[in-house]
């Protein structure tokens, strides 16, 4: 083989990750391909939500300001669903809209094919409408891909293929993802006019909302989502498919019937559906982790790596996918052995604060684990407020008393104990 013919990186994925890697190592001058298997960046994403500045800045200081962005998140909201009833806590912090907003909402498809598009200009190729099959091995090391009956080499092969990573697999380094390793994600986006967005949410005009859903999934574990953007919400649920086969229940009728609650559909009415999707979401934080990221001439990254955070409050996995793909071409750019370019990219991620955050998080899952969370507690918490505000002209209980009852009413002593003591050990 021809030395020319062989690429400094080949990048599998154009998600954040991998775009983010190409683009970093083509600006500093390395021939680097990117191969796609959708038809275009972006085309088969159904992710969405919000994106955390700071990961872009680490790519491109500014390139925040370039990137087709949908509106500032000003306003971070939880809400606990009763079974006609809502409570939402909100915070609303003016300081996030100064220098560089904390985050903005995003819609995933014109925001990948803005992404890939800027590596371009920075000298990466985008492959799109490839699907690689197999790595070439030689020598148990990775040196190049196979697509069809076409072989392309590099010096190292970097794996942002997703969650469900063939690649990763391929190289031994994962095995196939199991239930209780990933949640389905059901996403929809409704258009509606922008203000009635901002009247519905509260927002001005480049305001935005994230709020997390607690109570919406008919007892399985899981949760919802809710991002405004320009002139379209981003509406969800992720849940356990583990948990919903025990219970018999199907995706389309849990997602209906969270739409029609009465705290959501209101937000949503008169709006006009425009995509509908669903995706697996890396649910075991740190312990999806593989325990190694690396072999000869091989990294994974993203989705790939499982670095995805679930707290059931935030919900985070582009920022850490952007920041992946920074550590790896970090590492290829510093290190002139291809052999220690994997325990180069495991230091980079440490010194970008990657792994120190998910090992900070490990025990979460655990909490958004407990079966109770997912129903009972939100209900439970819904009936403490409705004794708090409801009047009807009798005498009420004195309030220790009824306490007592309304918790007794929903779990009892023994189950709360051991709860709280899960949650306290878990953090």
């Amino acid at each position: 083989m021809d030395e020319q013919e062989k690429f400094d990186a080949i990048i599998i994925g154009a998600g954040p990750a991998g775009t983010a890697c190409a683009y970093i190592l083509a600006r500093e001058g390395k021939n680097v391909l990117v191969i796609e298997r959708g038809v275009s960046a972006g085309c088969k994403n159904v992710t969405g939500g919000r994106l955390y500045t700071y990961a872009l800045e680490l790519v491109e200081p500014g390139l925040h300001e370039e990137a087709p962005l949908e509106r500032k998140v000003v306003r971070e909201q939880i809400m606990l669903l009763g079974a006609g009833s809502a409570i939402t806590v909100d915070y609303l912090d003016y300081t996030f809209k100064q220098d560089i907003p904390q985050s903005y909402s995003i819609l995933r498809a014109p925001f990948d094919e803005w992404f890939a598009g800027k590596a371009e200009e920075q000298g990466a190729m985008i492959a799109p409408g490839i699907l690689v099959d197999d790595l070439i091995i030689q020598d148990n090391k990775v040196i190049g891909v196979k697509a069809g009956e076409d072989e392309m080499y590099a010096a190292v092969v970097i794996a942002a293929d997703g969650i469900n990573s063939f690649m990763a697999q391929k190289a031994g380094l994962r095995s196939d993802i199991t239930g209780h390793m990933a949640g389905v994600g059901v996403k929809e986006i409704i258009e509606l006019p922008a203000e009635t967005i901002q009247q519905r949410f509260n927002l001005a005009a480049d305001e935005g909302t994230a709020r997390m859903i607690i109570g919406c999934t008919e007892g399985i574990q899981g949760g919802g989502f809710l991002y405004t953007n320009k002139d379209s919400i981003s509406l969800g649920i992720v849940f356990s498919p583990e948990s919903a086969a025990k219970q018999g229940k199907s995706i389309q009728q849990i997602y209906q019937d969270f739409k029609m609650h009465p705290a959501i559909f209101p937000l949503i009415g008169d709006g006009n559906s425009v995509e509908y999707g669903a995706h697996l979401v890396p649910e075991s934080g740190w312990r999806g982790v593989p325990g190694k990221l690396y072999r000869d001439g091989f990294l994974i990254t993203g989705d790939a790596a499982g670095f995805c955070i679930n707290t059931g409050t935030i919900l985070r996995g582009i920022d850490l996918a952007i920041v992946s793909g920074v550590a790896a071409a970090r590492a290829v750019i510093k290190t002139a052995d291809n052999a220690a370019i994997g325990p180069a990219y495991v230091k980079e991620l440490e010194e970008l604060g990657l792994i120190p955050t998910m090992k900070m998080f490990a025990g979460w899952p655990d909490i958004v684990a407990i079966p109770r969370m997912a129903e009972t507690y939100p209900r439970l918490a819904n009936d403490v407020v409705r004794f708090m505000f409801a009047v009807d002209g009798s005498v009420p209980q004195k309030m220790p008393k009824a306490m007592k009852n309304i918790v007794k009413r929903h779990i009892s002593i023994g189950q709360l104990l051991s709860d709280g003591w899960k949650g306290v050990t878990s953090v």
